[in-house]
């Protein structure tokens, strides 16, 4: 299942069974969700198998969304659904306030209930019918991650341009320009790099509790032009031909995290935007402005989660958050006498 897919349409259930079950002993499976809902499972199962959620969350989501497929098919069977939850989106909206509600009345712990309300966001998602907006029950007053403004985002770009050497470029652009974390830049390899006249592309390492999975990053023009700029000078530098990291430093070896994270940070000094103690500039800021204009700009969430390696969508989902700004700037709406 991929996003903007359709599913198959709603059937009457067969049996009854309860979303709240005891857990069961080890090696028994639980009992088998009637069609239509077996293969909306089975589908959504391959998709996240597929996707760049980790092992673990992979499992919880599954499991979350088969409990509510199997109230779904409960519910069907008692005829207590307002239309196809499967197909129609405004269905889907009520149903899952209606399980919400569920598993309030089966007191299930806020936190437990926020979290199962985001593994049906999730499976919706990928569904194609989009997100439906239920309440959560420990609503927090969020705000999206710090990101940089384009003067000041230009004001970095043109100091890196200024200042920085070959490999201190790649280091400066590969946060902002690919969204990468700063240990997945330092972690590659020259064998993750596989570039051509036209285009390219980056093997990344991402970071999860079952080690990391792999993903496939392409490249910004900008991005591969300062890449093979960089590996034309790095086969002057000491490792070149003994060491597989793509950034070295200059005692042969791979390039330290910390090392790394200093040239970015005094790029930003130097280009006059590290200039707030509160919300320093840093490797993440230059990330966090990758994913924010991909969404503000219109990207799929689940397409802007698999190029930044998030495990889950719910992490992606900040960058549509207001910030500080948009809160100032909603207010100059407002007509006043003054």
């Amino acid at each position: 299942m991929t996003s903007g897919n359709t599913l198959p349409a709603t059937a009457q259930a067969v049996g009854n069974t309860s979303g709240n079950t005891p857990p069961r002993p080890p090696g028994r499976q639980p009992p088998a969700l009637p069609a239509p809902y077996d293969r909306v499972l089975a589908d959504y199962t391959a998709a996240l198998e597929s996707s760049p959620l980790a092992a673990s969350s992979t499992a919880k989501y599954r499991s979350r969304v088969r409990g509510f497929l199997t109230w779904m098919a409960e519910a069907a069977t008692d005829q207590m659904l307002d239309g196809d939850p499967l197909t129609d989106p405004a269905a889907a909206a009520w149903a899952v306030r209606d399980y919400r509600r569920h598993l309030k009345n089966g007191r299930r712990a806020p936190t437990t209930i926020d979290n199962v309300l985001a593994a049906v966001d999730d499976f919706y998602a990928r569904t194609g019918l989009g997100t439906t907006g239920t309440r959560r029950e420990r609503a927090r007053r969020r705000t999206a991650p710090k990101a940089l403004d384009e003067r000041r985002i230009r004001r970095y770009l043109r100091e890196v341009e200024r200042s920085a050497s070959p490999r201190d470029t790649v280091i400066a652009l590969l946060p902002y320009l690919a969204g990468l974390r700063i240990g997945e830049v330092v972690a590659l390899d020259l064998a993750d790099v596989r570039l051509s006249a036209r285009k390219g592309e980056l093997r990344v390492r991402g970071k999860g509790s079952d080690g990391g999975k792999i993903r496939t990053v392409d490249l910004h023009p900008d991005l591969r032009a300062a890449l093979q700029t960089w590996l034309q000078a790095r086969a002057a530098w000491p490792g070149a031909h003994t060491n597989a990291a793509l950034l070295l430093n200059t005692r042969s070896g791979r390039l330290t995290d910390r090392a790394a994270r200093t040239i970015i940070t005094d790029l930003g000094t130097a280009a006059g935007i590290n200039d707030d103690p509160a919300e320093p500039f840093g490797p993440h800021v230059l990330r966090h402005t990758f994913g924010t204009q991909l969404v503000r700009a219109g990207k799929d969430l689940i397409l802007v989660a698999e190029l930044m390696g998030h495990e889950r969508l719910d992490t992606t989902r900040q960058y549509t958050l207001p910030t500080p700004a948009d809160r100032a700037a909603a207010l100059q709406a407002l007509i006043t006498d003054h």
